[in-house]
């Protein structure tokens, strides 16, 4: 070593790397994490509290033809209000089957979301990112992810599976709105 190198000056952060002998904190371990999961979880939960019955959606006799345009997006605005949840869970249910017949999408899927929350949600913040020696500031980080994100969504197949399915799964939503009378419905305001 040379005598010029800056001395190393400690730190109070009681995590170090691997290779200085001490502990990495787990991101199950991180505040930021758990506060992360307790607020999906409550939201889902939250969510799922306001579905209505399965049966209610389909309940066969109450399905017409619309005599109008004009009446069918009538329809399909109040079964949204009322359906939403449901038509939530029928789109990302037409998503993840259709992600998990395109398994090469999946994986890139998985992966930009790990490299998503590895490097840059979940990352301490008092812990720069080094890739080969080289130290990224927190927008060259961002830069990095979001032009990796571009890629692999619009450089792919991973952007026209997810716009195949959403669109597939938008039509179902609508052909069911615009077909199902909301008639019997009641709109908790």
């Amino acid at each position: 070593m040379s005598s010029t190198a800056a001395p190393v000056l400690p730190i109070s952060n009681p995590q170090t790397t691997a290779a200085g002998g001490g502990a990495i904190e787990a991101p199950a371990n991180n505040p930021a994490f758990r506060a992360f999961i307790n607020n999906l979880s409550n939201s889902l939960r939250h969510g799922l509290d306001q579905r209505r019955p399965w049966s209610e959606l389909a309940d066969r006799s109450a399905f017409s033809k619309p005599e109008s345009f004009s009446e069918a997006t009538l329809r399909v605005r109040k079964n949204f209000s009322y359906f939403r949840v449901n038509y939530y869970a029928v789109v990302s249910l037409i998503l993840a089957v259709s992600l998990l017949t395109n398994p090469f999408s999946l994986i890139l899927l998985v992966g930009l979301l790990a490299s998503w929350t590895f490097l840059y949600l979940f990352r301490p913040s008092d812990q720069p990112l080094v890739i080969l020696g080289r130290t990224f500031s927190d927008f060259e980080t961002l830069a990095l992810l979001s032009a990796f994100t571009v890629f692999v969504v619009f450089l792919t197949s991973v952007g026209s599976v997810l716009v195949s399915a959403l669109m597939l799964g938008v039509a179902v939503v609508c052909l069911h709105g615009a077909f199902r009378v909301p008639e019997d419905l009641f709109l908790d305001d």
